[in-house]
């Protein structure tokens, strides 16, 4: 969702008014609360739930009836997909007034941000004649956050209960999505970076910049590997944020902070485009060619890729060395 930016920034500078975004999950209404680029924002919870038990969905389709204009869709995952056409039919959107990312493939090492503006620049069939033009100064190719200044007083409050309002941040994303409570050593996750290494990370860490404070973040379900790192660490002025960082928060947080060291997840995302300097460890399959972090700012993104093999290969040496070259203390 992050990534989408760009794309909805020119959406809404080919037709002059601000995005409708329909979306699944919880993130999209904290990432754009406050955009300018984003109006309303249809969310739906619950993916798997049948129409027929699903009051959200029934409310999607009658809003989906009301609207009158172009439909972009960016997602292009096989079940996604099908699940989307199918809504739009039910609602009785014809093709015409849609364009599809999945009919235009990615071309050979293109990032998704250029794929999904590829997709803004096409305009559907049912308004082909018309003009919708663009001045290319506003084209974006970096995804660009807001917080307000409720967002930063908030933030500030809650570093300075934790002792950390007037000292360098440095944060730590050890886990993903696939992170489960009681088992976070799954050694068939090749994102799983070791609980060791991200110990000897930190006490680098704590040796060249001394004063600063060392946040591991993480969704609550990502608390037990910040606890464990932390104990192997040993060290003071290290943090668990699992349980009290919500995607604002954070934000806002990620804005003064001194740098991050992530695994690839989504939070890494949200640190280049609120500008923060940012590590960024690959393994298995994933590689950077289409989805690296963009810093709308050239703040710099350092990228650690281990691929094909696991992201546990990457030596502890090798990040902190990376996270040394990212800006001086």
């Amino acid at each position: 969702m992050v990534l989408q930016e760009p794309l909805l920034h020119l959406l809404h500078h080919r037709y002059g008014q601000p995005c409708r975004v329909l979306t699944r999950g919880t993130w999209t209404e904290s990432i754009y609360r406050g955009h300018p680029d984003v109006g309303d924002i249809w969310q739906l919870h619950h993916r798997h739930r049948l129409l027929l038990f699903s009051p959200e969905r029934w409310r999607m389709l009658a809003r989906l009836r009301t609207h009158d204009g172009p439909i972009y869709v960016s997602e292009d995952t096989r079940g996604s997909l099908k699940r989307i056409r199918w809504l739009l039919r039910l609602a009785g959107v014809p093709r015409q007034r849609c364009v599809f990312l999945h009919d235009m493939p990615a071309q050979t090492g293109e990032h998704w941000v250029d794929q999904a503006l590829r997709l803004a620049r096409t305009t559907p069939a049912q308004w082909r004649e018309r003009d919708y033009p663009f001045d290319e100064a506003t084209l974006r190719t970096a995804p660009q956050l807001h917080v307000g200044a409720a967002d930063r007083a908030d933030a500030e409050a809650w570093l300075r209960e934790r002792g950390c309002a007037d000292v360098p941040l440095v944060l730590l994303q050890p886990g993903n999505w696939k992170i489960k409570r009681s088992r976070y050593q799954r050694r068939e996750d090749p994102k799983f970076w070791p609980v060791a290494h991200w110990a000897a990370l930190l006490r680098a860490m704590r040796a060249t910049l001394p004063n600063a404070h060392l946040l591991l973040c993480g969704a609550p379900a990502e608390a037990s590997v910040c606890e464990a790192i932390a104990r192997d660490a040993d060290l003071a002025q290290v943090h668990i944020a699992a349980n009290d960082l919500p995607v604002r928060r954070l934000m806002a947080v990620l804005e003064r902070a001194h740098s991050m060291v992530s695994v690839d997840t989504g939070p890494a995302h949200l640190a280049a485009a609120m500008g923060c300097p940012l590590v960024v460890l690959y393994g298995g399959k994933y590689r950077p060619e289409k989805w690296d972090r963009r810093s709308p700012c050239a703040k710099p993104v350092v990228n650690l890729v281990a691929s094909p093999q696991p992201v546990s290969t990457i030596a502890p040496e090798q990040v902190a060395a990376a996270w040394r070259s990212l800006a001086s203390p």
